[in-house]
């Protein structure tokens, strides 16, 4: 067990205690530290401190007693990760499709969390006193692409500044139904948990109310396919990149769906999770059958920036379209945009 000494001088005088901790004590959350009083791991003159709120004494050392890390619940699994950069202080990979984050009840297994225990075994400093990874945001299972993880608390708590400010560059691709009109824009609606079920997410009718948190998507038509509807040129699905200004749960699939657009094989949002698309031939029922049977919702995390939150480099990173999705593009854009 190691120990954190930090004396108290006249300025710190009548301060809580959790709080002079935290302003002391750069590596450690406050949050942190207020469970580690609670948990009788501060001492002052050999005396327990208890109390997160009590009033600093100026001249009075505290001693913070610092756990060794325990491991962590979830058990290390040798599973290969596509790694795209990694240092003492953070991982950043290619999370693959079926793979979800954390383990979860009747889920303890072949999650990014076993696969970093043991990729990272020894490397982890104990991010909130557990040796584990520091996981800053998610991605859904069925989503690929780029995360980041923390590897010490430090860099974890760092991390969580950047994405607590929106100090994050991130840019998803989408297959979407039909293609968004306008071409480019911004969805600004407030999410919250579906009141018929609580697993989905929904756009809130009266935020004003104070219900649900804002979310905020940026998107742009890359490329459209094919045409839905004769005399017309309303394309039958499109390539969208979207950009995230804040990120909330299922963000990008509740907002493409709520301006008609859901994503291709959204089992959740999707509604009928096939595509319309005038004309025939070999190519025309191809990519048809290909959008209809697609086993997942076509979303791929292509890019994260951000600077280090240790060493303050400038950092990006790029995933290209998985095997899948790139099939499915290749295969949209053989529909006929004209009958």
């Amino acid at each position: 067990m190691s120990e954190l000494k930090l004396t108290a001088g006249p300025e710190d005088a009548g301060q809580r205690l959790d709080v002079f901790l935290a302003a002391k004590a750069d590596d450690l959350s406050r949050s942190r530290l207020k469970a580690l009083i609670l948990e009788g791991a501060v001492t002052t003159a050999g005396a327990v401190e208890t109390n997160p709120k009590k009033p600093v004494i100026a001249g009075a050392v505290y001693v913070v007693h610092l756990p060794e890390p325990v491991p962590a619940e979830p058990e290390p699994q040798d599973i290969p990760l596509d790694i795209l950069f990694e240092d003492e202080y953070l991982i950043v990979l290619n999370k693959p499709a079926g793979m979800a984050v954390h383990p979860a009840p009747g889920s303890a297994q072949d999650t990014l969390v076993n696969a970093l225990l043991h990729h990272c075994r020894g490397q982890l400093s104990g991010i909130g006193g557990v040796e584990r990874p520091g996981i800053v945001h998610r991605i859904d299972k069925l989503t690929t692409g780029v995360l980041v993880v923390a590897k010490t608390e430090p860099a974890h708590l760092g991390l969580s500044a950047l994405f607590e400010s929106h100090d994050i560059e991130r840019a998803y691709l989408a297959v979407t139904r039909g293609a968004p009109r306008p071409s480019s824009g911004t969805v600004d609606e407030h999410l919250a948990r579906s009141s018929a079920d609580r697993k989905k997410m929904a756009v809130v009718r009266n935020p004003e109310a104070g219900f649900g948190r804002r979310a905020v998507t940026h998107y742009k038509t890359l490329k459209t396919f094919g045409i839905r509807e004769k005399g017309t040129n309303f394309p039958s699905a499109a390539l969208v990149e979207c950009r995230l200004e804040t990120g909330r749960t299922h963000q990008i699939r509740v907002h493409m769906a709520h301006i008609g657009t859901p994503l291709v094989g959204d089992p959740v949002y999707g509604r009928n999770r096939g595509i319309s698309c005038l004309g025939s031939g070999a190519d025309h029922d191809a990519g048809l059958k290909l959008a209809r049977d697609f086993p997942r919702q076509a979303l791929h995390a292509a890019m994260l920036g951000f600077v280090h939150p240790i060493t303050k480099e400038a950092l990006r990173f790029e995933a290209p379209l998985p095997e899948d999705m790139s099939g499915l593009v290749a295969a949209l854009r053989r529909l006929p945009k004209t009958v």
